[in-house]
């Protein structure tokens, strides 16, 4: 007898090819049978004609400490997600040694959010066991960050790192990676990340095919220098032999919008010379970061400290003004090209400013009559640099072009938010998939839509068997209609949950049933395959 039975689906297996009629069999938490299933089950869904397809899997988000205060994941599971990549964009809750734990905290904080409780590891492996023994309701896999690598060696000084930091930093790498890391992530526009050289970067890349590890990257810059800063990232996997994956890839700032075309022949040319790269793309034209991003980046030298020591010289205070007034040419200064009305607060950390939360630095500005980059240094001082913000400055012409191409994977790129206006896409993004690029725009057909969604991504950062309706494979699935399928969720009123999706199964158990969470948490740490080869 079997554990499930989903019956009268229309059944999008993940390949991308068309859906067919029928039923998913299901016995101890892996797909048993494909079709028409004649046995008995324990428990039947009747889909109804619904879209029977694999779990969602978020190739790219921030939920590494939010997963632990929030283990049910109903922000994720109500939207079709049964599993989530962590550790992104170079940021990451581990390694971290205890000198500078705090510099590594103040550092995700705006990203990942505060906890209320001290963290119970050091490495990345007691991170990876610290989240195996909370059991989540998804699943989740990780990736060595290099913000905190560098950290932990260097803390934020802004040099090269000596030959034996190198050492240190490759050693913490190979110990995560051998813990079942999937690859390294680094955030080239974030500080430590941006004071990196790409020849350092490649020496540390140089672990991952033992492992047979992904370099994941937020590239150096989005806007002016949008080119080159793909072109470098494509030399680093090059010189290293590795797999790349282009973050969230977008044109920031009006006078880049089109550039996207451009940086897609790159990927296009490497992949014709044998390289292998692919990128991602969250399905908005507004992003979401830390209000610390817009600075100089010499600014951020010795961390959020050294950062609100400089707003409190004048001198200084005075050059980083000057210097956000125009453009550079060493750094994206997207302030200068898209104005600080694209600049919304999305969270800050004290109350007596949280009602400028959904309120663009332009309007605060005006409020306090002071000059816009006075307003961002007072308000950063007063939130001990803990602001998250919504940066509306993409196109979405743009935005549908990268969500179109063959070698893109759809995520979310969600930030924690326990107070404020986080961005929609917390909430929001994967029903917007099916909603507005498969129902409304016809952007992408329903089967290339889910393949981007599962398959794509299961494949692509090696999750095993996952994203396939195919037996054997877990029994990770989401049950929705296509033609009610809806994001709910915008930026004046983004914590809502969408509609349309009626079941979602995790490891065999219904986890979602309608808009209730049966409370099942059958999800759990996923670890890389080759780190029980080494």
């Amino acid at each position: 007898m079997l554990d499930l039975i989903i019956r009268n689906g229309r059944i999008a297996d993940g390949t991308g090819n068309p859906w067919f009629f029928g039923d998913v069999g299901v016995k101890d938490g892996r797909i048993a049978a494909v079709g028409r299933v004649e046995q008995e089950a324990r428990s039947v869904i009747d889909a109804h004609r619904q879209v029977i397809a694999p779990g969602f899997i978020d190739g790219h988000c921030h939920s590494d400490l939010m997963i632990f205060d929030h283990p049910h994941s109903e922000i994720k599971i109500r939207q079709g997600v049964t599993t989530e990549v962590v550790g992104n964009c170079g940021l990451a809750p581990a390694p971290f040694v205890k000198e500078r734990a705090e510099l590594l905290q103040s550092y995700v904080q705006p990203v990942l959010g505060k906890t209320d409780w001290a963290w119970p590891w050091e490495t990345v492996e007691q991170y990876m066991e610290h989240l195996a023994r909370s059991g989540p309701s998804e699943n989740v896999a990780t990736y060595v960050a290099h913000g905190a690598l560098r950290i932990a060696v260097m803390g934020f000084a802004n040099r090269p790192a000596a030959p034996h930091e190198l050492e240190r930093m490759k050693l913490m790498l190979e110990e995560g990676l051998r813990a079942g890391a999937i690859g390294l992530s680094i955030g080239l526009l974030y500080a430590p990340g941006s004071y990196t050289a790409k020849e350092e970067i490649a020496e540390l890349c140089s672990i991952l095919p033992k492992y047979d590890g992904l370099f994941s990257t937020h590239i150096r810059g989005e806007g002016n220098n949008l080119i080159p800063s793909v072109k470098e990232v494509i030399w680093i996997a090059e010189k290293a032999g590795v797999p790349l994956h282009i973050s969230h890839l977008k044109a920031a700032g009006k006078r880049n919008w089109g550039k996207v075309l451009e940086a897609l022949e790159l990927i296009e040319d490497a992949r014709a010379r044998g390289m292998d790269v692919t990128c991602d793309v969250y399905p908005y034209h507004a992003g979401s970061t830390t209000l610390t991003t817009v600075l100089p980046p010499w600014v951020l030298e010795g961390g959020i400290e050294g950062t609100l020591e400089a707003f409190r010289d004048p001198s200084l205070r005075a050059r980083i003004r000057e210097e956000l007034g125009r453009e550079q040419d060493d750094w994206d200064n997207l302030v200068c090209s898209t104005g600080w009305q694209s600049v919304v607060i999305s969270a800050v950390h004290t109350e007596k400013n949280r009602h400028l939360e959904g309120k663009h630095i332009a309007e605060i500005s005006e409020e306090r009559g002071q000059h816009p980059a006075d307003c961002m240094m007072d308000l950063l001082l007063e939130e001990e640099g803990r602001i998250s913000i919504v940066y509306f400055h993409m196109s979405d012409d743009d935005v549908s072009q990268v969500v179109r191409y063959e070698k893109s994977l759809i995520a979310s790129d969600s930030l924690t938010c326990e107070t404020g206006k986080p961005h929609p896409r917390l909430y929001g993004t994967f029903p917007r998939v099916f909603a507005k690029y498969v129902r409304d725009q016809r952007v992408l057909s329903l089967e290339e839509a889910v393949r981007k969604l599962t398959s794509f991504p299961a494949q692509r950062f090696k999750l095993g068997k996952r994203g396939l309706i195919v037996p054997g494979y877990a029994a990770d699935l989401t049950v929705f209609n296509p033609d009610t399928i809806q994001d709910l969720a915008t930026f004046e009123e983004p914590r809502q949950y969408p509609n349309g999706i009626s079941h979602v199964i995790v490891a065999g158990k219904t986890t979602l049933t309608g808009d209730q969470h049966t409370h099942a948490r059958e999800g759990g740490l996923i670890r890389a395959a080759s780190c029980c080869t080494h």
